[in-house]
């Protein structure tokens, strides 16, 4: 009895690490992809160690990983005059066994989509191809309505369909029609990548500001050994009234650095001058913070959600992308064990839908950035001494409590047994 194919909806980071996994445990599958080509696009995002050890027992090396970006050596937030609220290291060099990464976001969907192309064939990818919608089939399998690039509509029939079709998914919007729309809380985010000198440790991720006003920074390439420079990563966050909703027309632009520089004019000090990085940027993209209302399962029988799809979230825990690959990683266990059946999207659902929906919900909240609300909270963000205004007992529980809702606590992980066991592979006899 062969085991009968997946259907993958989105060839994003959650789509292609999903056919990169499902091969790798011997299920054959095929991604539908709506773009016609394949390019580099976004800016600098960040791999937790949760997330690098899965790509590890995928098969990447550190050689693949800093081909895209560069090891994360420091995590801090700083205040409104340059005082250190809370830092501490990352990766390794925090006890992890494996790295964290600062990666170019387009850079590493190319390195995923590069390894499909290697190991499953083109033949695997489907670009052009928009999943639009399923029904299920009598033998419990799932038909998927494909629209293709050039007006045409085809119908593709699998064993399971993954939606890890984005936060505007097709297939999530079928399973839970009613649903409520995107959601955005008042924050807006100008995005975008400037050539500067790295600060602190060279390799930190910095929050600066409030919780309402702030810079986020942090390098995805080495220096430069001639001239010291690196590609720095950068976003710059304002709050705002949202009582009237997202008034634009789209939910992502491409903008002229006047439109937003000015509301850091001021912040300059004798270590970083914002306003020069900014302006460095040779593009910046505007777009506003939004996350979905977490559902109560991510599956529909034959179907499941994965990734954006399933859980969109704010990227205040730098985690979203992270999370979609260990979604992939816990759905592939679930096929071991269950076969390439409903029963194993139904475990995976099980998993990981409670959890990471709360994860969801902390991130709206701020998730680690809920320091900075504390510090505006009590002392508007100026202060001289941190203790004096959150101990540093109080700061290492909250950070603590974060890492352990998004499953990256040190002890947690680095005790933990691989998620899918090495050669383990989906037997025929256990085929849909």
């Amino acid at each position: 009895m062969e085991v009968r194919r997946v259907i993958i909806a989105g060839g994003g980071i959650g789509g292609l690490a999903t056919a990169l996994t499902l091969h790798q445990i011997g299920v054959p599958c095929i991604v539908f992809e709506s773009v016609r080509e394949m390019r580099p696009l976004g800016v600098g995002i960040n791999l937790q160690p949760n997330a690098v050890r899965e790509l590890y027992d995928l098969g990447f090396s550190e050689v693949d990983l800093d081909r895209v970006g560069m090891p994360a050596r420091e995590w801090a937030l700083v205040g409104l005059n340059g005082n250190d609220i809370y830092s501490e290291p990352r990766g390794k060099l925090a006890g992890y066994n494996w790295p964290q990464y600062a990666v170019h976001r387009g850079k590493f969907q190319m390195l995923l989509y590069e390894k499909v192309l290697d190991r499953l064939g083109p033949e695997a990818m489907r670009l052009g191809s928009r999943v639009t919608g399923y029904s299920k089939t009598a033998d419990g399998g799932v038909n998927v309505r494909i629209e293709h690039i050039n007006g045409s509509v085809s119908e593709e029939s699998g064993a399971l369909l993954i939606g890890a079709d984005g936060i505007h998914s097709a297939v999530r919007a079928q399973m839970h029609p009613g649903q409520p729309g995107i959601h955005w809380g008042g924050a807006i985010m100008w995005r975008g990548t400037s050539l500067a000198q790295p600060i602190r440790s060279g390799a930190s991720f910095v929050g600066l500001g409030t919780h309402k006003h702030r810079m986020v920074f942090y390098p995805i390439s080495p220096s430069d050994p001639q001239t010291g420079l690196a590609t720095v990563n950068w976003i710059a966050e304002v709050t705002m009234d949202n009582a009237e909703g997202w008034k634009q027309t789209g939910w992502f632009r491409q903008v002229s650095i006047d439109e937003f520089s000015h509301h850091f004019d001021e912040w300059v000090w004798d270590w970083l001058d914002v306003p020069a990085l900014i302006r460095q940027a040779d593009t910046a993209f505007e777009n506003p913070m939004i996350d979905r209302d977490p559902i109560d399962t991510w599956c529909d029988g034959p179907v499941a959600l994965l990734g954006d799809a399933a859980h969109p979230m704010y990227p205040t825990g730098s985690n979203g992308g992270s999370q979609a690959i260990v979604d992939t990683r816990v759905l592939g266990a679930a096929m071991v064990e269950h076969g390439v059946t409903p029963e194993a999207l139904a475990a995976y659902d099980a998993a990981l839908c409670g959890p990471i929906s709360q994860v969801v919900l902390r991130n709206r909240g701020a998730g680690p950035f809920g320091l900075l609300n504390i510090v505006d909270d009590r002392c508007g963000g100026t202060f001289n001494d941190i203790n004096d205004v959150i101990p540093e007992k109080e700061r290492a529980e909250f950070m603590a409590g974060y890492k352990a809702a998004a499953g990256f606590a040190i002890e947690q992980l680095n005790t933990s047994p691989r998620t899918i066991a090495e050669g383990a592979r989906v037997l025929p006899s256990r085929a849909a």
